[in-house]
């Protein structure tokens, strides 16, 4: 039996070494064949020698280019005693879609934001399968993506759990018979806090998720709920159902991942520990025909000799209104899922940064979306040129939120002042 050829991008961030931890316990099925970071060189130098893969990529390139790579890359070979199996470097911005254009059976799509989009459509234009945990791909690029996989006949298979589980849930019935998606939020480190107390929280507690590790843009995303909403857009794209039956409720523990309701009145939900490594592992053993095989994950099983309590609640609208702001740019499509996307990461760096209020996530992405007017067609071009207006555009709104939060000091350290010196 031969085995099959995986290729992980975004190998070095947090989903690609869960990815690579699956693929460590099941060598004799599957042979790592790619590999692409952005500039963790010496991790990805380390996943290349573990796993004896022939084609790197880096986005980011050290001082020296591909002759100080295959340095590097040489001196950790002779300190394990093993011998260097790469044989191509690909270096640079399309470093990544190089190696995803390999011929392979499938490819982890583990980049973070909307520079996983080329990568995506890199895999599918060659006819491979893309394990999609770079969500983001495909909620900018809709209609391209999906029509980009139907050309070929490649597939698109969920990695977050939430995807998963909907996709697991939903071989309970037909699509005619669904009646409803239910995407589940752990409702974050900020969960049943007032709009006025979520303007004084530091990026350190937004950093500190309750159930979940994650890389710091998701864990952020996770606290404003836009992680949410985009999961929202991408269970629109991924399994064509209507925004309208698509409905987000918090349940803090994260063991429900997801539920489909039936016409019937039938619900059928999946439920696992919350560790990424089991929707990565069910996606990992998505066969050429579409069946799917169930990896061993490592994850540890619930105990259900033991008590526990399972809770739900809606969504605080009022204190979290990107959630609500993400499904409006789903429901208007082209390029606005873009624009989201792009100012939410200016924006989530400069609350990161101490720059604005975390608050000043979800005003910013509502100025943006509001001034917003999408191309009349959509092709990658009016999506890399709404994604390039976007970040200017939240560029320059945190410039003004930072002017607008000093001015405020200032004005109220000379009321200070003041006051003081009435005494």
């Amino acid at each position: 039996m031969s085995k099959r050829r995986i290729i992980v991008v975004g190998s070095t961030g947090s989903v690609g070494t869960q990815a690579l931890d699956v693929l460590s316990e099941h060598r004799d099925e599957h042979a790592l064949i790619g590999l692409a970071a952005g500039s963790q060189l010496d991790l990805l130098l380390e996943q290349a020698l573990d796993f004896c893969v022939p084609v790197i990529g880096l986005t980011t390139p050290p001082a020296g280019g591909e002759a100080e790579v295959r340095r590097r890359l040489a001196r950790l070979a002779a300190e394990r005693g093993v011998s260097d199996p790469v044989e191509a470097i690909h270096l640079g911005d399309t470093a990544a879609e190089a190696v995803a254009g390999l011929d392979a059976d499938m490819v982890v799509n583990a980049i973070t934001g909307a520079a996983g989009l080329g990568t995506t459509l890199a895999a599918l234009a060659r006819g491979t399968d893309v394990a999609l945990a770079n969500k983001e791909s495909l909620i900018i690029g809709g209609s391209i993506v999906l029509d980009a996989a139907r050309a070929t006949g490649a597939r698109l298979i969920p990695v977050d759990s939430e995807h998963s589980a909907i996709a697991q849930a939903l071989r309970a019935g037909t699509h005619a018979e669904v009646s409803k998606l239910v995407i589940t939020a752990s409702g974050g480190p900020f969960r049943g806090m007032t709009r006025d107390a979520l303007r004084r929280v530091t990026p350190a507690q937004a950093l500190n998720h309750p159930t979940w590790s994650m890389g710091s843009m998701i864990t952020i995303n996770s606290a404003t709920l836009v992680n949410k909403g985009l999961e929202v857009i991408e269970a629109h794209l991924l399994f064509d159902i209507d925004f309208d039956c698509i409905e987000v409720v918090v349940h803090p523990q994260s063991h429900i991942h997801s539920m489909v309701e039936f016409s019937d009145a039938s619900t059928i939900a999946q439920i696992s520990p919350p560790d990424m490594r089991l929707p990565i592992s069910y996606a990992l053993g998505t066969q050429a025909d579409g069946s799917t095989t169930r990896l061993a994950s490592a994850a540890v099983p619930l105990n259900w000799g033991q008590p526990m309590h399972w809770s739900f609640e809606p969504v605080n609208h009022l204190a979290f209104p990107a959630l609500g702001l993400a499904i409006d740019a789903g429901r208007r499509g082209r390029s606005c899922p873009a624009v989201l996307n792009a100012a939410n990461e200016v924006l989530v760096a400069a609350f990161i940064a101490g720059d604005i209020a975390f608050t000043g996530i979800d005003k910013g992405l509502a100025r943006a979306l509001a001034a917003h007017e999408p191309a009349a067609e959509h092709t990658v071009d009016t999506v890399l040129a709404a994604d390039a207006w976007a970040r200017e555009f939240a560029s320059n709104d945190v410039l003004a939120q930072k002017a607008e939060a000093e001015q405020k000091a200032s004005a109220k350290q000379s009321a200070g002042a003041r006051n003081g010196g009435r005494g």
